[in-house]
């Protein structure tokens, strides 16, 4: 039995009709462009991001409501301007669903969600508009650590990947010595060599080990940005119960040693266990 979706498709026509209203009617609303409108989204982007870091589903879904109105708000400038409109987003999106689950819609067989990626990735570069290189679908806008694992992912989908994750561990401390020694090495000649080219080849060799780390962690099943955004919470949180206290007695960070922060830290430390 085919669901009532009269609900949900009311939902949708009411937006459509206010954001008509608003191009028309709100200064505001009528002088955006793709151009100045791309930053608010990538603004609500991380909103969302942060309600999700924090399961705070009733900021999910009000952030989701958010980014929904830039969708609509997009499709409503491509109609303008006689390029797209939202039944085009809508349809292109179903389209490209369909295609790419012929496991669902089709009769390909896949025994499990590997096999989905694999899958996906091998009918996203066959496509007529798709990605015709493997790597050329992850954005170069796309933050670097978030980039390097969707790189990584991508690769092992065509088979470019250690065969047994342990082998990585090699890897991670071959970058591990490298850099330890070249930025010891460089540091000796950083008068010659001058400040730029010292950065450029330091951070070459920080990048490596990064890399080599950020693959760890997707070999192993794991988030490499939300464990540092995890890490960068419990930082904040360990750091402002320092701050408070030190404020509360009556005293400056600055003038305090680092034995003396250290015993606050490990005191706001405990507290969390």
């Amino acid at each position: 039995m085919k669901k009532d979706r009269s609900k949900e498709l009311a939902a949708f026509e009411r937006v459509l009709d206010i954001m008509d209203r608003l191009r028309e009617e709100c200064p505001w609303d009528r002088k955006q462009t793709f151009e100045s409108l791309r930053p608010q989204t990538i603004e609500e982007t991380y909103e969302l991001s942060d309600a999700l870091m924090n399961n705070d589903l009733q900021e999910v879904s009000k952030e989701l409501g958010d980014l929904l109105l830039h969708v609509v708000f997009y499709a409503k400038m491509g109609s303008e301007q006689g390029k797209f409109d939202i039944t085009d987003v809508m349809d292109r999106m179903c389209n490209k669903l369909i295609y790419r689950h012929p496991h669902v819609f089709g009769t390909t067989e896949v025994s499990d969600a590997e096999q989905v990626v694999k899958n996906w990735e091998q009918l996203k570069t066959a496509e007529k508009d798709g990605n015709k290189r493997v790597l050329s679908g992850v954005p170069e806008s796309m933050p670097a650590i978030i980039k390097a694992y969707r790189m990584q992912d991508k690769a092992r989908a065509v088979g470019f990947d250690w065969t047994e994750k342990e082998q990585v561990w090699d890897k991670v401390k071959e970058e591990i010595a490298e850099f330890e020694a070249e930025i010891t090495a460089l540091g000796k000649q950083k008068e010659v060599i001058g400040e730029e080219k010292y950065k450029h080849l330091a951070e070459n060799e920080l990048g490596d080990l990064l890399f080599s780390i950020i693959n760890a962690a997707r070999l192993y099943d794991l988030n490499p940005d939300t464990a540092l955004e995890s890490t960068c919470k419990k930082f904040r949180r360990r750091f402002t119960y320092l701050e408070e206290k030190t404020i509360r007695a009556g005293k400056n960070l600055k003038d305090m040693t680092l034995e003396q922060m250290d015993e606050i830290w490990n005191e706001a430390k405990s507290l969390e266990k």
